[in-house]
């Protein structure tokens, strides 16, 4: 095609000869898409740290106030499913407007809230709305971009999801310190604005065809959703299973998932379509992405509490040393894109599970004297695996996917990795506090007199020991028991990682007739 024949094809913001969405400056386009991505990946944890000034000033208390959480988790999850659905339904570009417009507006509201209940109300505007934008991100990306040149395209869509959660406690650390914990709210007018203009001159409206919506496997499916959430995020204050209420959740969830299941197979238009469920590589993809989900979001939620607490780390050390992660994640993002075109994405899968898992496996050997190098080293090569996986993860899970089923597949590769990530984030912590319990109770028990070295008979012992030396023993014995327990933590990772790794000889190779180019063969 000559230029001047792009130029009149570009100039239509249509869809090209070849099936690619063609736009005035797809540059701009991904940038500002980006940015709106990168918006709503950073909102998941930069509102962590913020929880104990927030608690403060909203009149709430330790309990009541992981609901500014909760409440965001469980609206996204809610809403992820319906994603393309209403995509189909008011038009992508309406919903992209409308998504970042809400999300821009829930957090002015969010930063202005007066009390618990306001802020939950308004966490609950913007999960809503932050919902949509990740899988409406990697739609216009795919869309818009060639089939040849979609591994570099998911290679810089998923810079701002694994990026994103990287930053967030540094940049909401930062703002909180500097300012207060309402501009960890007020940072996304900016970025929106800037987004919501750029979408606004540059992405074209294309219609499809109107769907009706499975109104009843929705409510199943919400249903069990939120219960499933409420229950992971609830689990560490109800004490699991020892609360009813976490009984409740969990018979709700399971209930509810499971009448879902037999109803989209029963159903004549099921909320998911069997194009989607029937796709082997999107489920396999569903799976994979939801096992980096977790090894992704469980490492950076254990990090900090290891740096800060056990190491005695300042929060702007730790910062510096969780981001040599982030820099392993961009440099291998960037090969991955091109790399994904050479070799086969199932090998690059596997290399890069393995990467992750010898990973885990040397810091299974940590101590409490490990050093700064050895830490940094480990979450560069860390970040390298996990950025290997990234893309093609995703560009597998599209390759056999049909084009008019696009947004929906990756409502579903979102929701995966949404739900990975807070299963992580319960499992890990929950395994630490157990963990170290157990560990303290076992180490004090070993710690005799014989085992001192003293005679438990001589005074000199006894009065030395309750005076002076038993409150520093147990110190050192809780600090110890709590290294133990990030260990367990890390070894369970490195389990999970080598459970997965098997997932990918199950992945189709693509042919030509799926519209998506040639994948070399596995040697």
């Amino acid at each position: 095609m000559s230029t001047t024949e792009q130029a009149a094809a570009a100039s239509s913001s249509g869809i090209g000869a070849s099936g690619i969405l063609v736009v005035r400056h797809p540059g701009l386009l991904k940038a500002v898409t980006m940015l709106a991505t990168l918006m709503q990946v950073l909102d998941m944890t930069i509102a962590n740290v913020a929880l104990p000034h927030m608690q403060a000033s909203l009149g709430a208390n330790q309990d009541s106030i992981s609901w500014v959480l909760t409440s965001y988790i469980v609206a996204s999850a809610i809403a992820l499913p319906i994603t393309g659905w209403l995509s189909d339904r008011v038009g992508q570009r309406s919903l992209y407007l409308w998504s970042v417009g809400g999300f821009v507006m829930a957090s002015i509201l969010c930063g202005v809230a007066g009390n618990l209940e306001e802020m939950v109300l308004f966490r609950i505007l913007q999960g809503v709305s932050g919902a949509f934008l990740t899988p409406l991100a990697q739609t216009v990306l795919l869309d818009i971009t060639p089939p040849q040149k979609r591994g570099q395209a998911m290679a810089l869509f998923g810079m701002g999801v694994v990026i994103g959660p990287v930053l967030g406690p540094i940049l909401g650390g930062w703002l909180t310190e500097s300012m207060n914990w309402r501009w960890v709210f007020f940072v996304n007018v900016p970025i929106g604005a800037v987004a919501f203009s750029g979408l606004w001159f540059l992405l074209p409206d294309i219609r499809k065809p109107a769907r009706s919506l499975d109104l009843f496997g929705f409510v199943l499916l919400a249903a069990g959703l939120a219960s499933f959430q409420l229950m992971l995020d609830r689990g560490q204050h109800a004490d699991w299973f020892n609360s009813a209420e976490i009984w409740i959740e969990t018979l709700v969830a399971v209930s509810a998932l499971w009448m879902f299941g037999v109803h989209v197979l029963t159903a004549r238009n099921p909320l998911f379509s069997g194009d989607l469920l029937g796709n082997r590589n999107l489920v396999i993809g569903a799976l994979l992405m939801g096992v980096l989900g977790m090894i992704l979001t469980a490492s950076m939620a254990l990090m900090p509490i290891m740096l800060e607490d056990l190491f005695d780390y300042p929060v702007l050390n730790a910062g510096f040393l969780l981001s040599t992660r982030g820099v392993g994640v961009m440099l291998m993002m960037g090969a991955a894109g091109r790399l994904v075109t050479k070799f086969d994405p199932r090998t690059l899968i596997a290399v890069g599970f393995l990467i992750v898992i010898f990973a885990f496996w040397e810091m299974t050997y940590w101590n409490t004297d490990v050093s700064w190098g050895s830490m940094a080293l480990n979450g560069f090569l860390q970040g390298m695996g996990m950025g290997l996986l990234f893309v093609p993860i995703t560009t597998m899970a599209f390759a056999t996917l049909p084009e008019h089923v696009r947004t929906d597949g990756s409502g579903i590769l979102n929701l995966a990795r949404s739900l990975g990530s807070s299963a992580s984030i319960s499992i890990v912590v929950a395994l630490l506090a157990r963990n170290s319990a157990i560990s303290h109770a076992d180490l004090a028990a070993s710690l005799t007199p014989a085992s001192l070295g003293f005679d438990p008979y001589s005074y000199a012992y006894a009065t030395s020991l309750v005076e002076s030396g038993l409150s520093l023993l147990n110190g050192e014995v809780t600090r110890q028991a709590m290294m133990i327990a990030f260990l367990d933590d890390f070894y369970f990772m490195m389990l999970v990682s080598i459970c997965a790794l098997p997932l990918t000889l199950l992945v189709k190779k693509p042919s030509a007739s799926d519209g998506a180019p040639e994948i070399p063969v596995m040697e």
